[in-house]
């Protein structure tokens, strides 16, 4: 009996540490050291759903209460061509290093907020989290029409 509770126990607390990674936008073979990736779409859900929408449209829930509207992330190819610039759209997302001649922007600087939210404040993991997230609104493209 005493080793049913124990494994239990073990289980349970196994159960909630994943869970509590998984807000963060970390899996367990993360945390075990076994992939150096943050899963992408946790990570949209977690800090650019409440913007952007679930589906990338700028239509989320607090998009109605912002000066400016979301921009709408399934078009990126669209306007440019039908190119997605994984690189330009990791900047943007990054924000540290955005010249914006027009005025402040209301996204948050992720790069920033990542940072505090990085247990090493490693910079490797702020620019995973940040290639996660490219990645994952990479699947959300539109693709032109007639390509």
């Amino acid at each position: 009996m005493g080793i049913r509770r124990d494994t239990k126990a073990r289980g349970l607390a196994v159960a909630a540490a994943a869970g509590m990674l998984m807000a963060l936008g970390v899996t367990a073979l993360e945390a075990q050291g076994q992939v150096t990736l943050f899963d992408g779409g946790t990570l949209y859900r977690t800090y650019c759903a409440s913007c952007h929408g679930t589906g990338g449209r700028g239509d989320g829930p607090v998009a109605p209460h912002l000066k400016k509207p979301p921009a709408n992330l399934t078009q990126i190819a669209v306007r440019s061509n039908g190119v997605f610039d994984a690189q330009k759209v990791g900047q943007f997302i990054d924000g540290r290093n955005v010249v914006r001649p027009h005025g402040p922007s209301e996204m948050p600087v992720w790069g920033d907020a990542f940072t505090r939210t990085t247990t090493e404040s490693d910079e490797a993991a702020v620019r995973q989290k940040i290639e996660a997230l490219v990645r994952y609104i990479e699947t959300l493209q539109e693709r032109p029409a007639g390509k």
